[in-house]
């Protein structure tokens, strides 16, 4: 494989990671999920030789990827550093999908459902519970 070849493959890698990364961050994509991607995308592995390699059995690795699991810090770290990852804080999301500017719906102007509903008289009252009670 020539030099250009190889480069060309780490930086597609690279970019293959990046999206993982930002879809995970920005709430599209829980840890599990994100996991399974950088696994079939990045590696190829089936869950068997991944696990192994990760030194850890094919049902935890495939409870993580269904987000079942709860791993300890160790074992996350473990996966994650095979794509030169680490765990670490983020700040939450607002919102999980934010529309492009074009793109977002415009707000309705109609009164929120409950929001200063029209009372009925007591006359109207008087009238409805008369109709039951017949």
């Amino acid at each position: 494989m020539g030099a250009a070849m190889k480069e060309n493959t780490n930086e597609r890698r690279r970019q293959v990671i990046d999206d993982i990364v930002m879809q995970h961050v920005t709430g599209i994509e829980t840890l599990g999920t994100a996991i399974r991607r950088l696994r079939l995308e990045v590696t190829g592995f089936d869950q068997e030789t991944f696990a192994a390699m990760c030194k850890m059995s094919t049902k935890a690795l495939y409870q993580i990827e269904k987000d079942k699991a709860n791993p300890t810090v160790s074992t996350l770290e473990a996966i994650l550093r095979k794509f030169g990852l680490r765990l670490g804080l983020t700040m939450a999301a607002t919102t999980l999908y934010t529309p492009p500017l074009g793109q977002q719906k415009p707000v309705s102007k109609a009164p929120v459902r409950g929001a200063n509903p029209k009372r009925k008289s007591p006359g109207q009252l008087n009238r409805v519970a008369s109709l039951r009670a017949t």
